[in-house]
């Protein structure tokens, strides 16, 4: 073996460890070393790494089947697996579609729109992530660095505003109505509601910042949607599947999406994803215009039952919020000691904290920078950072995470922002 990697040196990298195993909320690194990890494989990781169920049940699959193709014949979890997620979307999510990324169910989600409302515009969200491929890069707007040196992308995608009142320094109220007139103007001025296929909103951004949707935001969103016959399409892609503290993030809106876009945590790291949406709608998408080799592979299929009865299992849920609230205390405290901490918002265990300037609301992402590795380095903790500005600590355990483990990251988190204040 030569001296040089033959890996493509694309691949952004939060550290360099070479893990061997993980069990939990711990990953073993090459050397011996132990780190507690609160990236959870970005938002992957839902049951923990490695859950005995899941293990099982992807061993059970292998012997009977690796690649049952969905279009040479049918295997039998496709349905069982489609059922299950019938049970625990919203109302009117009854028929799914399956894929391998997020990025894929999300190009698809669009391909869906389009076929069904025979119109051409899509409208995102100013800090949104919806992907890497062209159409979902063309979607995209929380860093130009997902995007620059691949242009030109798709046309036909439309940014609203977001509304980020704590970065604005303006109330909650202020915020949403002049995110929610900008959209109006937007359908105004640049895409007619007749060519506006739909509207593809995370509740909770993402890569833009663990910062959810205000409700009276989203309320508006949807209800733009439905006065003018465009599609509410909600990607759940990391808020998806317990993350938030309920199923899925807009489970805390009691709004009920035309489509939805679910994949990450679906499956405890097999690659698997989803898209979800009436009877009504999915019928109207032509045989054979949307495919795939992989979709519905039979161990995924197995990788994502197992891990939906670990997440609705007695008492699951209950200890998501329980950390989530242990780890927004937390966070609190510190706000008050250290004016540092801009904001700390989110749900169950998707929650951002900001560092900013002392005294003011201007990011500090290089701050965020020291602060990850001295959590890495001294607190054996790997976060991940978030945000246009990296200024965002992100937030995301396995949702098995443990009490004593939460406070472990949140004295990591702390020593870290002692460390480094200049």
């Amino acid at each position: 073996m030569g001296s040089r990697s033959h890996l493509a040196p694309v691949w952004s990298k939060v550290t360099d460890i070479e893990v061997v195993s993980g069990s939990g909320a711990v990953v073993y690194a090459k050397d011996g070393s132990e780190y507690l990890d609160f990236t959870s494989g970005i938002a992957v990781a839902s049951t923990g790494h490695c859950h005995p169920k899941v293990v099982q049940a992807i061993k059970d699959q292998a012997d009977r089947f690796i690649h049952a193709q969905v279009n040479c014949y049918q295997h039998d979890l496709l349905e069982p697996l489609a059922e299950r997620l019938d049970g625990i979307t919203p109302n009117g999510i009854d028929t799914f579609f399956f894929a391998n990324s997020g990025a894929e169910a999300t190009e698809g989600a669009v391909k869906l729109a389009r076929q069904y409302t025979k119109k051409p515009n899509i409208i995102v969200f100013q800090g949104s992530f919806h992907g890497r491929t062209a159409q979902t890069m063309a979607m995209t707007t929380s860093k130009t660095s997902y995007r620059a040196g691949h242009m030109p992308l798709p046309s036909g995608v439309f940014v609203s505003m977001f509304p980020d009142y704590a970065a604005a320094g303006e109330t909650e109220q202020e915020a949403v109505d002049k995110a929610l007139a900008y959209l109006d103007y937007l359908l105004a001025a640049q895409t007619a509601p007749s060519e506006t296929a739909a509207m593809v909103i995370e509740p909770v951004q993402g890569e833009g910042g663990y910062l959810p949707a205000p409700k009276a935001f989203l309320e508006g969103v949807a209800k733009r949607c439905k006065d003018n016959e465009i599609l509410f399409v909600v990607d759940e892609v990391q808020a998806g599947f317990g993350r938030t503290g309920r199923m899925f993030a807009i489970d805390h809106y009691g709004l009920t999406p035309d489509i939805m876009i679910m994949a990450k945590g679906i499956a405890s790291g097999f690659p698997i994803s989803a898209i979800g949406s009436s009877q009504e709608i999915m019928s109207k998408w032509p045989v054979g215009s949307h495919g795939g080799t992989y979709g519905g592979n039979p161990i995924g299929c197995a990788a994502a039952l197992a891990t939906i009865d670990v997440l609705t299992s007695d008492g699951f849920l209950e200890n998501v919020n329980a950390r989530g609230e242990q780890l927004r205390s937390g966070l609190q405290e510190l706000k008050m000691q250290d004016p540092s901490i801009g904001d700390v918002r989110g749900l169950g265990v998707m929650i951002g904290s900001t560092i900013v300037r002392p005294g003011g609301r201007v990011p500090d992402g290089a701050r965020v920078s020291r602060m990850l590795a001295h959590a890495r380095d001294h607190g054996k903790v790997i976060f991940m950072n978030a945000g246009t500005w990296g200024h965002v600590l992100r937030w995301m355990p396995p949702l098995v995470v443990s009490e004593a483990q939460m406070g472990q990251g949140l004295a990591a988190f702390e020593a870290a922002l002692k460390a480094t204040a200049e």
